[in-house]
């Protein structure tokens, strides 16, 4: 048996290396490393798939929720609603344009934004919501749809781990992660489920006018070169990764296919093990397993973690601290308590090996030794 990762990104790229290989050299032919012809393929071919009308690619997925706050004139006096229980991106953008982020806590079972707590956070001030479709799943986005609808307040998807995951409404109808809301923001870290070989980010709309201004502002403001309508930035997905993206996006129902898989795995060999809870899955939403995180009961989730590193089987804890107690946040007034859920889950959750090239042998090994564990 091969040694177990977390991530084995080696041996995914060895099974598609001709075709990665041979989208690398062309643009190393073309010499058309920046907004190369790939940029735009790429942007198109992710549209239809993930079914928006507007793609436009960016350098990486915080980019893509910072640029979605400029293009809603999101700044100094606004408040953007999103929760504490994410990673510090979903925040560090709303900080970053002067706004002030407001959280709501998670539900315990799904990880996601508990909306039955949202209409309460909402305030004069509020100009968006970001809800965190987080670990592969969606949050219950019907409801906070409906409550931003009625408030006139703008929805961003933080879907960055979620590319691929459907959501089905109470009428039947299905979208994709990322498509919901008013614009959609995704990461191609190279662990992502859909992931480059470098940083990279998009962003999804369907409004026309908002799609260029997001063009716009990730390419310094401006619409014609050396004319600058909006301050902007410089995001931009250069061709290498774009080429990348091209070939593993023909491969990602695959590579969703293979993580379902492992779930599977995990939660058979798992659900009689009476200290861990293996995660829920809403019948509204499927999960696409950017992560497998289990939540270890009664205190002995670091016990555990230890073990398992002895055993030569890794974990992550995805996330230690609560976004509302980092020091960098703590001008916000937040105290231990507030959000008690969140707190809770950074002491219990733990993010088992997950990704496409698992083997039985391998996911045997973890979940006997998780079994036999002297807990």
């Amino acid at each position: 048996m091969n040694p177990i990762q977390m991530v084995d990104l080696k041996s995914q790229y060895l099974r598609i290396k001709p075709e990665v290989d041979a989208a690398i050299q062309h643009v190393l032919d073309s010499t058309a490393f920046i907004q190369g012809a790939p940029v735009c393929e790429f942007e198109q071919q992710l549209a239809q798939y993930a079914g928006s009308k507007y793609v436009v690619s960016c350098g990486n997925g915080t980019d893509a929720l910072l640029v979605a706050l400029m293009a809603l004139g999101i700044g100094p006096g606004d408040e953007v609603i999103t929760v504490p229980f994410t990673f510090v991106a979903s925040v560090e953008a709303i900080a970053l344009l002067g706004a002030k982020p407001v959280f709501v806590d998670v539900c315990e079972d799904t990880f996601t934004m508990d909306a039955s707590l949202l209409e309460d956070a909402i305030t004069p001030k509020t100009k968006a919501i970001i809800p965190v479709h987080l670990y592969g799943q969606c949050a219950d986005m019907e409801p906070i749809l409906d409550l931003a609808k009625k408030r006139n307040i703008k929805v961003i998807e933080d879907a960055c781990q979620a590319i691929g995951t459907p959501y089905t409404f109470s009428d039947g109808t299905t979208k994709q992660a990322g498509t919901m809301g008013d614009i959609g923001c995704l990461s191609f870290f190279p662990s992502k489920n859909l992931g480059c070989y470098g940083d990279g980010g998009a962003i999804m709309t369907d409004d026309e006018t908002l799609a260029e201004r997001l063009r716009a502002i990730c390419r310094h403001g401006s619409q014609v070169k050396y004319h600058h309508d909006y301050v902007g930035v410089n995001s931009r997905l250069d061709t290498l990764q774009a080429a990348v993206l091209q070939v593993k996006l023909r491969h990602l129902d695959d590579y969703i296919t293979k993580r379902k898989a492992a779930a599977h795995y995990y939660y058979e060999a798992l659900k009689e093990v009476a200290w861990l809870q293996l995660p829920d899955i809403k019948t509204n939403t499927q999960h696409t397993f950017h992560q497998f995180t289990v939540k270890v009961k009664d205190g002995k989730r670091d016990v555990l973690k230890q073990y398992l590193t002895d055993k030569g089987i890794p974990t992550m804890i995805y996330y230690p601290i609560s976004v509302h107690l980092q020091p960098a946040y703590r001008s916000l007034g937040c105290q231990e308590g507030d959000f008690p859920i969140s707190e809770r889950l950074c002491k219990e959750v733990l993010s088992l090996p997950m990704h496409t090239e698992l083997t039985e042998d391998q996911l045997q090994y973890i979940c006997e030794t998780i079994v036999n564990c002297p807990l």
